[in-house]
């Protein structure tokens, strides 16, 4: 019981079960799964199909975190891959073509991965510090995205494309089986493979990681390529959802609900051992947030002081001052238990 209760997810999937039983005291049909057309359809369906652009990018931001670093700019990559993408099917003279459709996903992708690479480069050649390399990509990457829509809302018509944010493939969102895909390969890559060994390594001790003949460059630059990759195709949903390429909003904040969803799921900001099911859970809160804002009424004014409130909850919970209380009341507990049993 005790191991339970100190488990690092524990808290995070106690606020995800009261999230949920919140939703269905104020709505009874909240775990309804229906079939329509062939199509699931439901609250639960919602949440996980609504929370996949922010569990793609969590994945990718886990990874950085796990190495002391953070990266503040993949909502600006997320502006920009859909911009290019965008701007790519409107200037084709078919964007409902297929191969349309996969040359702007292409290379919307391909341009994020060189973003990436810049990121890597500032911090691991030039040792520029995380947050102020990836401040950098913020600032400017609006700025870009900007320029390549020329100020506008770039909407399109292309039924392939609008596939990837809103489109259903055997019953299933798309949207979540690629958030799947990228949980289920970055898992395998770390878990099963020596990977995530030496991320954790280098999180925990860089010095003594290069000593031990860690290449932390090469590293540093997966990590933060991988992140702007995850990026690229949250980007790529979000505005296949929208059908609309906004500079100003495609994105906006998701890099602040990534990091909260990493920090809830229990791994340290300040690097070494990380929780990609824990990243999981935490995407998994963040979007029934949302969605309990809805169902119980709140003010949209207050949603922000609402899922602060949370998130603080959460974060007190799984520190380890609140965990040597438990353990300080719950000793006396077991001890007056067992003298009653006996």
């Amino acid at each position: 019981m005790s191991s339970i209760l100190t488990h690092r997810l524990f808290w995070p999937v106690v606020m995800l079960l009261v999230l949920f039983a919140i939703n269905l005291v104020a709505f009874p049909g909240f775990f309804v799964i229906e079939v329509k057309d062939g199509h699931l359809f439901g609250s639960l369906v919602d949440i996980v199909r609504n929370g996949a652009p922010t569990l793609i990018i969590a994945v990718g931001m886990t990874l950085v975190i796990a190495t002391r670093g953070i990266d503040l700019s993949v909502g600006a990559i997320c502006a920009i891959s859909g911009a290019v993408a965008c701007s790519i099917l409107l200037g084709s003279p078919n964007p409902g073509s297929v191969g349309t459709v996969v040359t702007a996903v292409v290379v919307a992708v391909v341009i994020s991965l060189v973003l990436g690479v810049w990121n890597g480069f500032l911090v691991a050649v030039f040792g520029v510090q995380p947050i102020i390399a990836t401040l950098i990509l913020m600032t400017a990457g609006r700025g870009v995205a900007m320029l390549i829509t020329e100020g506008q809302i770039l909407t399109v018509n292309s039924p392939p494309f609008k596939v990837i944010g809103s489109g259903f493939l055997f019953g299933i969102p798309v949207a979540v089986l690629i958030a799947a895909l990228i949980f289920t390969a970055a898992a395998v890559l770390t878990r099963r493979t020596a990977l995530g060994m030496l991320i954790e390594s280098v999180g925990i001790n860089p010095e003594a990681s290069r000593q031990a003949g860690v290449r932390s460059r090469g590293l540093l630059f997966t990590v933060y390529t991988f992140s702007a990759l995850c990026a690229a195709i949250a980007g790529l949903v979000l505005t296949s959802n929208q059908t609309a390429a906004d500079a100003n909003n495609t994105g906006l904040f998701i890099e602040l609900d990534a990091i909260l969803a990493v920090v809830i799921g229990g791994t340290s900001l300040a690097g070494g051992r990380y929780s990609l099911a824990g990243t999981l859970v935490g995407a998994l809160v963040i979007q029934t947030l949302v969605t309990t804002v809805y169902t119980v009424g709140i003010p949209p004014i207050a949603t922000m002081v609402f899922k602060a409130a949370v998130v603080t909850a959460v974060c007190l919970l799984q520190s380890p001052t609140t965990n040597a209380v438990i353990a300080s009341w719950r000793k006396p507990i077991a001890a007056r238990f067992r003298k009653a049993t006996v």
